[in-house]
């Protein structure tokens, strides 16, 4: 019998969750490594109500791993992205934020609630938090201007068309040990698509799992943005982001770079230009690294959920696509 493939997805948010539909379909171990920063929407309760680390990337991560086979976990899965529309403290709040908050309370242990929370769903695979550090994320910016806190960062206050010099999880974050050893054991490993500071170099800042990736023998694939990020990566093309990566992961440790070259939908587009965001320019090249184009455009346009109240993406990558070339990759 074959060994399968273990493939590691580092992240955090929709991005990472929409690579885990397409690679649930096929026979390979998953695990998930998610980010533990936010500090927004529902998060922000959970930290200052609760006390305890936020949940929201890796509630999707498990939804996007559930089972979905029959009526009962079909409903399971529609409870977990739940959110209440309205109610003082409630409005925004996800369902299975506060399933998880309940469970820790139980058990007496957020990362046996997680472990629980999984057994539960029947996830196909493992979702780790990247770190148990209890930190918040600051950015410096280019006028010196210091940002406390995931959520300032992703919606910001101050211009966001200052670009990021550094970031940084304070106090310095312990990677959690579990995602160590996956890394290692791990044959490809894909980062991204995501917030480029916020869901993905926010894990590159955790000494432990910075080390992991750079000793691991697993080829490394990252999936390129389809659009920059007002207060994040206003007006840097896809070279930069590549570069910006680099900085914190080290240069020579990328594999493969996933570049969509689909046409962007013009509705879409008009929405985002508003916002003062636009498609990440293709302007790569081979390097050390083999740059793989192709349609990775999902066709459905995301429509916004009742209660949420965060900016959310209005086009995303598609699982399926995105699972047919990266399992292609873990086969070579």
């Amino acid at each position: 019998m074959a060994v399968k493939k273990h493939i590691v997805c580092l992240g955090g948010g929709t991005g990472t969750s929409v690579v885990l539909s397409g690679l649930k379909k096929y026979p390979v171990e998953l695990t998930a490594i998610v980010s533990m920063a936010d500090s927004g929407g529902s998060n922000r309760v959970i930290r200052d109500e609760f006390g305890l680390l936020p949940t929201s990337d890796i509630r999707q991560c498990f939804v996007a791993l559930a089972e979905n086979r029959n009526d009962l976990e079909h409903s399971l899965r529609e409870l977990f992205v739940y959110r209440f529309p309205e109610g003082k403290g409630f409005k925004g709040m996800t369902f299975g934020n506060l399933f998880m908050a309940a469970l820790t309370d139980i058990f007496g242990s957020q990362i046996q609630a997680i472990k629980k929370t999984g057994q539960i769903l029947r996830i196909k695979g493992k979702v780790l938090p990247a770190t148990l550090t209890d930190s918040n994320l600051v950015a410096v910016y280019e006028n010196g201007k210091k940002v406390v806190g995931e959520n300032l960062i992703d919606e910001p206050r101050h211009n966001g068309r200052l670009k990021i010099k550094k970031i940084y999880l304070k106090p310095n974050p312990r990677a959690y040990p579990e995602a160590v050893y996956a890394i290692s054991k791990a044959d490809l490993i894909v980062i991204g698509p995501g917030d480029l500071y916020t869901s993905l170099i926010v894990n590159l800042t955790i000494p432990g799992i910075v080390r992991a990736l750079r000793r691991t023998r697993a080829k490394i694939v990252y999936i390129l943005n389809l659009m920059t990020k007002f207060g994040q990566t206003y007006g840097i093309d896809a070279k930069e982001h590549v570069q910006l990566l680099e900085k914190y992961l080290g240069k020579g440790r990328l594999d493969f770079i996933l570049v969509n070259s689909s046409r962007l939908p013009k509705p879409a587009l008009k929405k985002y230009r508003a916002a003062h965001e636009f498609p990440v320019v293709d302007n790569l090249k081979d390097s050390y690294f083999k740059v793989i184009r192709g349609d990775f455009l999902s066709k459905k346009v995301t429509k916004k959920i009742p209660g949420d109240i965060l900016k959310r993406t209005l086009i995303r990558h598609d699982s399926d696509k995105l699972a047919k070339t990266l399992i292609k990759l873990c086969r070579q």
